[in-house]
C-alpha cells in the first residue's frame, strides 16, 4: 500500500529539529522526498540554543530510514536569492515541488535580548519575510507542474492574539513575534486568492505551545518564574501543558493531502483551546 505523498516532494524550512523535523520524518514515511533547510547557527536576539548543523545531520538520517530521499542544505530564509539556489538545486534532482511548509521559526521573545531592537528585526525578517521568500522560491516549481498543490505557514496562536501581557512583558521581541505570526495570516491570504486558479491551497496552522526547546529551555522558566502573567496566558483550555510536535504534523498531512482538497484560505488553531479561553 503506498502512502498518500507517494512520489510527491515537499520543500520544509526548520526542518533540523523540533517541528521542522517531525514534518520531514511524517511526510516521508507517507512517501514524499524531502527538501530540507535550516540556519543551523545562533542569532544573537535568541536566548536560547537554536539548532546545528548535527541536528540538520539527524534530520536527514531519520528521514532515511524511511526509505525515502532527503535532500538537506544549511540556508537563511531571510535571503531570496540563497532559497532560490537550494531550490534550483533540489528541483534539479528531484524534478518537482508539491508542498511547502513555510515553519522556519525563532522565540526571540525571552530575557534581556528580547529588550533588543534586532529582536524586532529579526522575528520579522525570519517569520514573515522569510516566509514570503520561501513561497516566492518554490513557487515557480509549484506552478510548473500544473496540478495544483498546498502551502501551510506555521503561525501561532500569537497569530490570532497578542503575547503581551501588560507593560511589564513589553519587548521588542514580543512585538516583532505577535507581528510576523499576524502577518503571514495576510500572506495566507493573499496567496490563496492569487493561486487558487491554479489549484493551489494555502492555509495557516497556529499553535499553542509546542514540546520542542524554543519554549521547553531555562531562560523561558526564568521569565515565567519572574512573569507569572505571561505563564497563566500560556495556559490551555484543555488540561495539557503543551502539544506534542506530531500533534502539529498532522494537521500538516491533513492540508496537504487529499483529505483536505477543498481547503484552503483556512487559519486552523491546534492549540488545545487557548485562542477561546
Amino acid at each position: 500500500m503506498t502512502g498518500r505523498f507517494e512520489g510527491k516532494v515537499a520543500f520544509i524550512t526548520g526542518a533540523a529539529r523540533g517541528q521542522g523535523r517531525a514534518h520531514a520524518v511524517r511526510f516521508a514515511e507517507e512517501g514524499a522526498d524531502i527538501i530540507a533547510i535550516d540556519l543551523c547557527r545562533q542569532l544573537d536576539s535568541v536566548a536560547y540554543a537554536l539548532s546545528t548543523q548535527d541536528d540538520l545531520d539527524e534530520t536527514v538520517k531519520l528521514v532515511e530510514k524511511t526509505g525515502r530521499r532527503i535532500i538537506a542544505e544549511q540556508a537563511d530564509v531571510r535571503d531570496l536569492a540563497q532559497l532560490e539556489v537550494v531550490v534550483d538545486n533540489a528541483v534539479g534532482e528531484f524534478g518537482r515541488i508539491d508542498y511547502v511548509l513555510a515553519n522556519a521559526g525563532i522565540g526571540p521573545v525571552f530575557g534581556d535580548r528580547s529588550q533588543q531592537l534586532s529582536a524586532y528585526l529579526d522575528s520579522i525578517g525570519v517569520m514573515l519575510n522569510g516566509v514570503y521568500f520561501t513561497i516566492e522560491a518554490a513557487l515557480p516549481a509549484l506552478l510548473r507542474r500544473g496540478d495544483g498543490g498546498a502551502v501551510v505557514i506555521t503561525s501561532s496562536a500569537a497569530g490570532l492574539k497578542s503575547v503581551g501581557r501588560g507593560f511589564a512583558t513589553k519587548s521588542h521581541g514580543g512585538a516583532g513575534y505577535t507581528a510576523a505570526k499576524h502577518g503571514v495570516v495576510g500572506l495566507m491570504r493573499y496567496y490563496a486568492t492569487t493561486l487558487a486558479e491554479f489549484g493551489i491551497r494555502v492555509n495557516t496552522v497556529h499553535p499553542t505551545g509546542v514540546a520542542t526547546p524554543m519554549i521547553q529551555n531555562p531562560q523561558v522558566e526564568q521569565y515565567i518564574t519572574k512573569h507569572p502573567e505571561f505563564g497563566a496566558a500560556l495556559e490551555n483550555l484543555l488540561p495539557v501543558p503543551v502539544v506534542e510536535c506530531l500533534d502539529v504534523t498532522e494537521a500538516m498531512v491533513y492540508l496537504c493531502s487529499d483529505a483536505g482538497r477543498y481547503l484552503t484560505g483556512v487559519t486552523l488553531p491546534v492549540d488545545a483551546g487557548l485562542t477561546v479561553k
